[in-house]
């Protein structure tokens, strides 16, 4: 019978399920918003009832994400302050150096892929993408919610700006959840079909082996020491 660790909580598996479900609530409401011409569009805006229905979806499941984010950086700054977090979501040096490994390594150059701890470059990468990505569709998404709020401290052009920033910041996150996620989590020879991870907040003593290697060994070090 397999060793399971506990890799993510239950308050970071409930984030990522709410995450996960307000994504497709924005995007299958904020598509047919930026191709409106197109015949599926159309279908689909009269199906929910008019465009004024999509739209007020849209901005409620956008509010929510916008609550959701602003939680979940104050929670982790809080946390990092109150020493009861490690930095190991923060890129460094070691991340540079894992991609060139790693792209050695898939390039038959070497034969050792790079050891990674807690998150490998990939997911760090894919994390403060959806961070960064967060702050344009939230700060551009109250631009277009509060258009005369915001136009009597900047110039009228900023409104149609932040709609450009906002529907292409939104199609382009669309983009690296199908192309990249979806690829990472359950596409890859690693874990294909489906890696339950983040739903079940475990994972096996194999995969740590394989994965986060320099995390396992952390964690040994650390029962050691208790049980000594």
């Amino acid at each position: 019978m397999s060793t399971y660790f506990t890799r993510f909580t239950f308050r970071q598996r409930v984030e990522h399920a709410l995450v996960m479900s307000l994504f497709i609530v924005l995007s299958v409401t904020g598509l047919p918003q930026k191709y409106f011409d197109a015949a599926w569009a159309r279908w689909f805006i009269d199906l929910t009832g008019g465009i004024d229905h999509l739209r007020w979806f849209h901005r409620i499941a956008g509010l929510s994400f916008a609550t959701l984010t602003v939680w979940h950086v104050m929670f982790a700054i809080g946390s990092v302050a109150a020493g009861r977090s490690p930095l190991s979501i923060v890129p460094n040096r070691k991340d540079f150096d894992d991609a060139i490994q790693m792209m050695r390594y898939y390039l038959g150059r070497i034969d050792q892929p790079a050891q990674f701890d807690r998150f490998d470059y990939r997911q760090k990468f894919e994390y403060w993408g959806l961070v960064l990505g967060a702050v344009v569709v939230i700060s551009t998404g109250l631009i277009l919610y509060f258009p005369i709020l915001f136009t009597r401290f900047f110039p009228g052009e900023l409104i149609p700006a932040a709609k450009v920033a906002h529907s292409n910041e939104g199609l382009m996150a669309f983009l690296v959840v199908i192309l990249w996620h979806i690829y990472n989590a359950h596409l890859n020879p690693d874990v294909f079909p489906f890696d339950k991870t983040i739903f079940t907040g475990k994972i096996s003593l194999e995969r740590m082996h394989d994965e986060h290697p320099l995390e396992l060994e952390r964690l040994k070090q650390v029962q050691d020491i208790e049980e000594s």
